[in-house]
């Protein structure tokens, strides 16, 4: 019957932690929002009972004044006005227990006066109202200890006034329903929260299973990793290493000795790759942006190569998938550049806009650079780089460029942030 008819005490909800969910958390906002909507909706209902007791005692006898009698009736009403006008207000669930306990004390002490000077007319409206709000707003033994104490009060206050016998029970049988109406509004909403509550956590675990289980995939899938590749380049490289050296004894061509040396270089990057995809499946940190000056400067020293890097705009951290993205796509210009173009002059420019990240690799072609120096690489390679590249990127919403410039190729990446 009234504004707060409907409410729940949170704290018939499982006691919220510091660590909760984004679930958890719309759980609980979800039934707040229930609670202050039926507050919302109820309202108006609570200034009908407001109306109804207001003129009730105006009718009756004796009627309100400022002197005699007439002024208990004055000061009960009042308060019983007042201590209502505030419950059905809606900041008044945010306040503090003692408050609202306080204002529903006074609600029922008020009605009991009130049926004490007026019984014949609708005065047990008010009691009821105290006993409605007791019930459903307060902690349960406390609302159930006020509402029982309003009840005796009030019709202890109608006996004392000379009610009939059977108007007594009548008002006793008002008061213990609208108290057990209130009782199961209170359980029933709190279920549906707890439900709800209950319904999200079984998410969040059913969530961490799978991710639990996909963690020990990709620990399974790292050890085979580890002990088919990485083994797998590791024997390479070490052929290769005895290759140089027959090399070296049979006086080989410059070109032959220098396509060894080059997929010499090709399998340490590979196994560093390798190694490094192992410990991203194991769940290590990946390389992402800041790794970006390192990788140049390696790549330079490597290939005596000579390579420019420019940062434009303020940095900021990125996503660590962007900037997973933006490392790789370096990596894999720079790659490109050692395959197709040994000796060209390379350009590396990285710009922080407001909304994206671009990241833009220029290789040219440096005059009396040797086209056929890197014939022996041309097929090295699955000859996806790119592919793979684009591929990454969609994941991560963002976009590659790739194609001719003038004397040369022209490589750029783009990532949202």
């Amino acid at each position: 019957m009234l504004a707060t008819g409907a409410l729940i005490n949170m704290t018939d909800l499982p006691t919220a932690s510091d660590h909760e969910s984004p679930r958890v958390v719309e759980a609980r906002e979800r039934a707040e929002q229930r609670v202050q909507r039926q507050r919302d909706t109820l309202r108006p209902l609570g200034l009908a009972v407001i109306v109804v007791v207001v003129a009730s005692a105006i009718a009756e006898r004796p009627s309100p004044a400022f002197q005699g009698t007439g002024l208990g009736v004055t000061l009960a009403l009042v308060a019983f006005t007042g201590a209502l006008a505030q419950a059905i207000r809606g900041g008044f669930i945010a306040r503090h227990l003692w408050f609202q306990s306080g204002v529903i004390t006074v609600m029922g002490a008020a009605g009991a006066v009130l049926v004490a000077l007026q019984p014949q007319g609708a005065t047990d409206l008010a009691g009821g109202a105290a006993v409605w709000m007791a019930l459903v707003r307060l902690p349960l033994k406390l609302g159930v200890t006020i509402g029982i104490a309003v009840g005796i009060a009030s019709v202890g206050a109608a006996a004392l006034a000379g009610t009939a016998p059977v108007a007594l029970l009548a008002a006793t049988l008002l008061l213990a329903m609208l108290g057990f109406v209130g009782y199961f509004m209170r359980q029933s909403r709190a279920n549906q929260d707890r439900i709800e509550l209950l319904l999200a956590q079984l998410e969040d675990a059913r969530d961490e299973q799978t991710r639990a289980a996909a963690i020990g995939e990709r620990s399974r899938i790292a050890g085979e990793l580890h002990d088919v590749l990485a083994h797998s380049l590791s024997a390479a490289a070490i052929q290769l290493q005895a290759a140089r050296k027959l090399a070296e004894r049979d006086q080989a061509t410059p070109p032959m000795r220098a396509a060894i040396d080059r997929a010499g270089e090709l399998v340490k990057d590979g196994l560093a790759d390798a190694r490094q995809a192992v410990g991203a499946l194991r769940g290590d940190e990946l390389p992402g942006i800041e790794q970006i000056g390192s990788l140049v400067t390696s790549f330079s020293h490597d290939l005596n190569a000579k390579v420019n890097l420019t940062v434009e705009g303020v940095a900021r951290t990125i996503p660590p998938d962007a900037g997973l993205a933006l490392y790789r796509g370096v990596q894999e210009a720079l790659t490109n550049v050692a395959r197709y173009a040994p000796g060209a002059t390379v350009d590396i420019r990285l710009r922080y806009d407001t909304d994206f990240t671009t990241l833009t690799v220029e290789n040219r072609v440096s005059p009396g650079s040797d086209p056929q120096a890197a014939e022996g690489l041309r097929n090295v390679g699955g000859g996806r780089g790119l592919a793979g590249l684009s591929e990454r990127l969609g994941r991560v919403g963002g976009s590659l460029q790739a194609g001719p410039i003038d004397k040369g190729w022209r490589v750029e990446v783009v990532v949202p942030v």
